[in-house]
């Protein structure tokens, strides 16, 4: 009877400031749920819920339940400290004008248009 086969994966934490970037194997059906637990980082932050927290893999939003393959990339995610729709809202209400790729190097006066 043949061993059964084991795939080689990767799990990402970002943090403010750290990335943690684990190792692991899995056997070949496991799913990102699988992946995760088999990484240990649900011990090294406990704050981590893994029935509630969102994870993709390559930057993709993925379902816990979804199968991995040889050298996939699990990325847990953060919540955003600030929603950039209510940060542009707010902007928009102070007055202020948010830069937009400017050229600082533009030294031309309304008199060389």
């Amino acid at each position: 009877m043949a061993a059964p086969e084991t795939l080689r994966i990767e799990v990402v934490y970002p943090l403010p400031h750290e990335q943690l970037i684990l190792t692991a194997q899995v056997p070949e059906g496991a799913s990102i749920r699988d992946g995760i637990q088999a990484s240990g980082v649900l011990g090294r932050y406990p704050e981590l819920a893994l029935d509630t927290l969102e994870a993709g893999i390559f930057g993709k939003l993925a379902k816990l339940d979804t199968p991995l393959r040889e050298r996939d990339r699990i990325e847990i995610y953060r919540p955003l400290l600030a929603d950039p729709k209510a940060v542009r809202k707010q902007r928009a209400a102070e007055g202020k004008v948010m830069k937009k790729g400017g050229n600082s190097n533009d030294t031309s006066t309304p008199e060389d248009a």
